[in-house]
């Protein structure tokens, strides 16, 4: 009673197909696919040095006409 046979998995996967149909299937296949490979991506790099604060800071520098809050509420 508690296990499923492969005739449970076939009904539910036609039914799954008849209500969403191939194409919206084959879209959350390749989202699912690139969420997961951008998860492995960011684990993999996650041990980088920069911290969020060192970033925005390299970024204030480019632009001169960049006002500094923090910097102004310090003081």
């Amino acid at each position: 009673m508690g296990s499923l046979s492969i005739w449970h998995w076939l009904i539910v996967l036609v039914v799954v197909i008849a209500v969403f149909g191939t194409k919206k299937l084959r879209n959350v296949g390749s989202d699912l696919g690139a969420a997961v490979k951008g998860f492995k991506d960011g684990v993999k790099d996650g041990g980088s040095t920069d911290t969020p604060q060192q970033v925005s800071n390299s970024n204030k520098a480019a632009d001169p006409n960049t006002v500094d809050v923090d910097a102004k509420t310090r003081s």
